[in-house]
């Protein structure tokens, strides 16, 4: 099991992260120029092969195991009333994640993915960051051991997303942390609050980050102090995955914002993650911005559940699938030369 002693050995892991293998990307691109269709006439499905070669290392990438990994944890700052819904909600959709009854739990099996939910100290809240850190050191690096142990090295690709009720006002205390403009840049409507909750959820991130200001310099104790559990797993997930040489898909706005402070720590630490798409929350255009992702979907959700990344899964089926099945010009008799 994996166990961080300090920050200080978590900023450690989370620095000279692998860089991927060129030569895999390479032969890819080699490949591609050799498929019968005109060059680059499948714009982003041939990158995305190429970025799936890159970080599993294999010159012919695969996608047989696909693990999609949902956290869940509950917030303190519910109590100041910044969520449409209340704390026990978490509860009860972990529960029918194991039923079986949750958007989730039909795109994954769409996607022909293993779901995978861990639900982390639900009856234990993380303290309201308008008055404490969130989570202690101890709490944070937690959280953060559950989330790289549960990534598999034996996955192709992981998809990370989350469940959290008040997780959005985490993610957004975040962002404004990490990328500045306060509560009025950042705060979106979650689970559908209105004007006045909307004002109020503002209102929360500005006070958390004047209360927190001693450490708005240092990315992993913005995590601890602003964040929850469920982010934690999610930082501690994607930190995993690129030391294992797997790729991940990012889901929405909570679960782009907790695998942010990877990025402010070390320039390209997010290159192995894609962004599946855009949410309708008010922050994620904003925050995929700053971290130079370009989301593949633009469908209007906020959900979360990591069901935009498991939505993104068939897309990248799909482009491995061109890329492995297709003949090259040579192999179906068919001249390369134009004219």
């Amino acid at each position: 099991m994996t166990s961080f002693s300090s920050l200080a050995d978590l900023r450690a892991a989370c620095l000279g992260l692998p860089a991927g293998n060129a030569r895999a990307e390479d032969a890819v691109a080699v490949r591609e120029a050799q498929l019968t269709k005109p060059p680059k006439s499948l714009g982003r499905l041939e990158a995305i092969v190429g970025w799936l070669a890159r970080w599993q290392g294999r010159t012919r990438p695969r996608l047989d195991r696909v693990d999609v990994l949902v956290f869940a944890g509950n917030h303190g700052v519910t109590a100041q009333g910044v969520s449409a819904f209340p704390a026990e909600v978490t509860v009860q959709m972990v529960a029918n994640f194991s039923a079986g009854g949750a958007a989730i739990n039909q795109l994954a099996r769409a996607a022909g993915a293993n779901l995978k939910v861990a639900a982390l100290e639900l009856g234990r809240p993380t303290a309201d960051f308008t008055t404490a850190p969130a989570m202690d050191a101890a709490s944070f690096l937690a959280g953060v051991a559950t989330g790289h142990d549960a990534v598999s090295p034996d996955a192709d690709l992981v998809c990370l997303g989350e469940m959290g009720i008040g997780n959005t006002t985490a993610a957004a205390a975040i962002a404004a942390a990490l990328f500045g403009g306060g509560g009025s840049r950042w705060a979106g409507r979650g689970t559908g609050i209105d004007d006045d909750g909307l004002a109020r959820k503002q209102q929360v991130i500005d006070a958390a980050l004047a209360r927190h200001a001693a450490v708005l310099g240092d990315p992993l104790a913005i995590a601890a102090a602003l964040g929850g559990r469920e982010l934690a797993a999610i930082l501690g997930a994607t930190l995993a995955a690129r030391r294992r040489g797997i790729p991940v898909v990012l889901d929405g706005f909570v679960c782009t914002a907790a695998a942010a402070p990877l990025a402010r720590l070390a320039d390209g630490a997010l290159d192995h993650c894609l962004a599946a798409h855009v949410s309708a929350e008010a922050g994620h255009r904003a925050l995929l911005q700053e971290l130079h992702l370009d989301p593949l979907l633009d469908l209007g959700m906020r959900l979360g559940e990591a069901s935009g990344a498991a939505l993104a899964v068939p897309l990248l089926r799909a482009a491995l699938a061109c890329h492995l099945g297709m003949a090259t010009f040579a192999e179906a008799g068919v001249s390369d030369k134009p004219g």
